[in-house]
């Protein structure tokens, strides 16, 4: 299938879904959104990053910075915050430059890495996706660059991961289709969200959810 462009998904998206499905719900169905310290850091990380006068050349790296991507396949699209294209004996042509080149995507994250980052490497794996679709060639691996401990983490883009970030795309045209927003769910990251006062966690659940439970029950 091959997704109109109206019909697009925006990659950023899928993180937030799988992070937080009820913050997903609350910025892409609500259309509520509120900062905080976190992600005004996180915006000003970003500013820097995409930055075009920021954009170089390291010896046979180059250095493309808020690069626009698509795919028609899974019908998403975004930018990369910074994708590298390192000169090999193998890889794609690029316009106006000599030889062949691989492509290294890299995502700025604030802060530092929780967990397995799953959901971090999910919005990385769909930005490569969308470049290996757009430059027809393989990507193994890219990165992951965490402002607290100030280096990378490696992410591949192993078949499972692959096939995770599909799963969640198709998980988010379900929920966007059904425009429900989820239960929230207390966890310790409710702390450190923007949204904690919109979203309440940890309060009864709304009456409209013990209707839908009692509807299901009659049905």
């Amino acid at each position: 299938m091959i997704y109109a462009e109206d019909d697009y998904l925006m990659i950023s998206g899928i993180q937030h879904f799988k992070f937080c499905r009820r913050q997903w719900a609350l910025i892409h169905i609500e259309q509520q959104w509120a900062e905080n310290e976190y992600t005004v850091i996180g915006e000003l990380m970003h500013k820097k990053v995409h930055d075009p006068y920021l954009a170089e050349k390291r010896k046979d790296i180059l250095i493309v910075r808020a690069l626009p991507v698509h795919s028609k396949i899974m019908g998403v699209s975004g930018e990369c915050d910074v994708v590298e294209f390192h000169k090999s004996e193998e890889g794609v042509k690029l316009h106006g430059h000599r030889g062949l080149y691989t492509i290294y995507p890299v995502e700025y994250k604030k802060g530092s890495p929780h967990g397995d980052c799953l959901a971090d490497s999910i919005q990385l794996c769909g930005q490569a996706l969308c470049l290996e679709e757009m430059f027809a060639t393989s990507i193994p691996e890219g990165a992951l660059f965490y402002g607290t401990p100030h280096r990378r983490t490696v992410v591949r883009f192993s078949p499972e991961l692959r096939e995770k970030t599909e799963r969640t795309v198709a998980a988010v045209r379900e929920m966007l289709a059904s425009a429900r927003l989820p239960c929230a769910q207390k966890s310790a990251v409710c702390s450190s969200c923007s949204l904690a006062a919109c979203c309440m966690p940890g309060s009864p659940p709304a009456v409209s959810v013990y209707l839908d439970k009692l509807c299901e029950e009659e049905g």
